[in-house]
């Protein structure tokens, strides 16, 4: 060794013995032979993992404090069933594959090895060589806990489950509340790039001192992050993730992100996590080609490769591949105490030709464009998400009309809790861009929506991906002169509020940014010194507010109970009207999507007596004009098929939510 000579053996016990080494530069060192430990990785563990059926793998692979005989250290353990050699190196051995190579368990192709005296802290890697080619290969652990800030790519022993939870009481109220009748707003976040303190990311202790209060502030049920993973590319946002069961070091330790979550529970807000099970990167310290060879992606290109994005996509058809991504999926629900999982780019997922050209795709056993080894992967992600971590979410972020996203696997269906609704998102966008004057030759967008709007649990998204790469912000997308931009963007909060679905908004969105989000960037916060922006940050309030505190607004989202149309074809004067109901709670929305007032517009309402006015986007509290009615009687003229009718004054590029008085 270039760092020691060994002197023989020192004092022994009855199985185990600790070797004295004396050392080049002077002085000696003894320590526990790792060599003469037993494996410590369990048969069953191992039976399970190669099955398929290990729920929690995190448990026995990677890194973690470990005991053996009375000897604390740290168990290492990887799978790599194609190398001829693993070994543990890192800053404890100066990086040397010679000093710790791993022991083999046989055909399961896990490779295990028990460090004595060793510590949390430590940073490591692996250092594999390939069976076939010998090729020499340096790895970061795919079940790492923690690693070094980007871009370094160690992992780092991290110290296990230390930290001691105060949110059982959240846990209890979770498992049993119902999110598909409750009231669900959500408030998208990069934390990157919400604030910044001199340039530099807030910690996760930090933005539970900011973030979780101004959320709260704003009324919003949860908060959703984007993937907080570790990523190596800060313009991947986190997509292109090389840490499944590791929060980004960019913003502190992994206690530091059960505090963040800790803190979010206490005040009342859900936490959900962009999660990405649908391609990875082909950086090479990570999980492309792990032991020389297709290990974790499909071997065949035309599987496993994403051409758009230049990833690599997961063998799904492969027990281990699955334990990886579902132990991943419970590990955050489970260790980290989220809410749910927002799982991205299903369809990329479940469609052999998706973004493919025809001969650049193989069908599955069928003939079929389905990839069914990805499609029964989901179903099981989804039924052991349902069955270990109740009152879970598991939305889907799916582009495509694929039936039954969001019902049980028991009736077919993929088994999500929810899923977004992307097309309502591109054609309301598509309209809202428009003139107002054309508006009324594509009233169609504004209502398509709602002939398929009970087919599926949907969330209405105006996500990051509407604001960036040449998407303009919302506020930037609105045409005309800036109190009509301010007004449509005001008019386009409080159609997607009053309509069935529940609600996501990306930062900034309140603010009225004017331009374009930017991961390297804080968002800018000076707009709030000008009344017409503070106008619309206190609209989302309110709008928040409004569906919480309204059962017609949330109960029956994802039923057609819970909505009516009084009038959808009005396109000349570009009016919608419609009733949202749970039991005796009826609300009348009046929308009006062009810049003219409409005086003396009458309509329907099933019952008679006085109704209220509950919100006018046109508030002078949001910097509005203050125009439109603010109470109204009802008159015995039937009218939209209602026995009884109102008269109502209708403000411009605004809508109107009244109620019963």
């Amino acid at each position: 060794s270039d760092f020691f000579e060994w002197h023989g053996a020192g004092e022994t016990c009855p199985e185990r013995y600790r070797f004295q080494a004396i050392l080049k530069h002077g002085g000696t060192r003894e320590f526990w032979d790792p060599y003469a430990f037993p494996p410590q990785v369990g048969d069953l563990d191992l039976h399970l993992f190669a099955e398929g059926r290990h729920r929690q793998a995190w448990r026995f692979l990677g890194a973690r404090p470990w005991r053996a005989d009375g000897i604390d250290g740290v168990l290492f353990a990887t799978w790599a069933p194609n190398a001829a050699r693993v070994s543990v190196v890192g800053d404890f051995n100066h990086w040397d594959g010679r000093r710790h190579p791993m022991r083999s368990r046989g055909g399961s192709g896990v490779w295990e090895l028990f460090i004595p005296e060793l510590g949390t802290g430590a940073l490591y890697k692996f250092e594999l060589v390939n069976r076939t080619t010998g090729d020499l290969l340096l790895k970061t652990d795919p079940y790492g806990r923690q690693f070094e800030f980007r871009p370094a790519t160690a992992a780092i022993v991290e110290p296990g489950q230390a930290y001691e939870w105060r949110d059982a009481e959240w846990l209890s109220r979770r498992a049993g509340r119902d999110w598909l009748h409750a009231p669900m707003t959500v408030y998208e976040v990069h934390l990157g790039s919400w604030q910044r303190d001199s340039g530099n990311y807030l910690t996760y202790r930090q933005l539970a001192e900011r973030l979780v209060p101004y959320v709260v502030e704003l009324g919003f049920t949860h908060i959703e992050l984007l993937p907080v993973f570790e990523h190596p590319y800060d313009g991947s946002w986190g997509y292109q993730c090389t840490g499944y069961f590791a929060p980004t070091s960019r913003h502190g330790t992994v206690d530091d992100f059960r505090r963040f979550v800790d803190a979010c529970h206490a005040a009342g807000l859900g936490v959900l996590l962009d999660w990405v099970p649908g391609h990875f990167p082909r950086d090479s310290f990570a999980l492309a080609r792990f032991d020389g060879t297709p290990l974790y992606e499909h071997a065949d290109p035309r599987r496993g490769e994403h051409r758009d994005w230049g990833t690599l996509i997961f063998d799904y058809g492969r027990n281990e591949v699955r334990n990886f991504l579902i132990s991943s999926a419970l590990f955050w629900l489970e260790e980290m105490h989220v809410d749910g999982l927002r799982v991205d780019a299903v369809a990329s997922m479940i469609y052999l030709d998706y973004s493919r050209d025809p001969g650049d795709w193989t069908p599955n056993v069928h003939g079929g464009r389905e990839n069914l080894e990805a499609v029964a992967f989901l179903r099981e992600l989804n039924e052991l998400v349902h069955d270990r971590c109740p009152g879970a979410l598991v939305i889907a972020e799916e582009s495509t009309s694929w039936p039954q996203v969001s019902r049980p696997t028991s009736q077919g269906g993929l088994g999500f809790s929810m899923k977004w609704n992307m097309g309502w998102m591109n054609d309301t966008l598509d309209y809202f861009a428009m003139d107002p004057v054309h508006r009324k030759h594509h009233h169609d967008k504004l209502t398509f929506g709602l002939v398929y709007a009970f087919s599926e649990n949907f969330v209405l998204p105006l996500s990051h991906d509407e604001v960036v790469h040449g998407k303009r912000a919302l506020l930037d997308k609105m045409p005309g002169d800036d109190w009509q931009r301010l007004a449509n963007l005001r008019l386009l909060l409080t159609y997607m509020y009053t309509l069935p679905g529940k609600k996501l908004l990306f930062m900034g969105s309140e603010l009225a940014q004017k331009r374009e989000w930017n991961e390297n960037r804080a968002l800018d916060w000076e707009l709030l010194d000008h009344a017409e922006h503070r106008g619309v940050r206190t609209l989302v309030q309110d709008l928040n507010r409004l569906v919480l505190d309204h059962p017609a607004l949330h109960v029956n989202d994802f039923d057609r109970a819970g909505f009516h149309w009084l009038d959808c074809e009005d396109a000349d004067r570009s009016i919608l009207a419609f009733m949202r109901a749970s039991g005796s709670e009826q609300l009348l929305v009046c929308l009006n999507f062009t810049p003219v007032p409409r005086r003396g517009y009458r309509v329907g309402v099933p019952e008679p007596g006085s109704y209220l006015a509950r919100f006018n986007s046109d508030s002078r509290f949001y910097e509005g004009g203050d125009f439109g009615s603010s109470s109204a009687e009802s008159e015995p003229v039937p009218c939209m098929g209602q026995p009884h009718s109102l008269v109502l004054d209708l403000p411009p590029l605004a809508g109107l939510v009244l109620g019963r008085a």
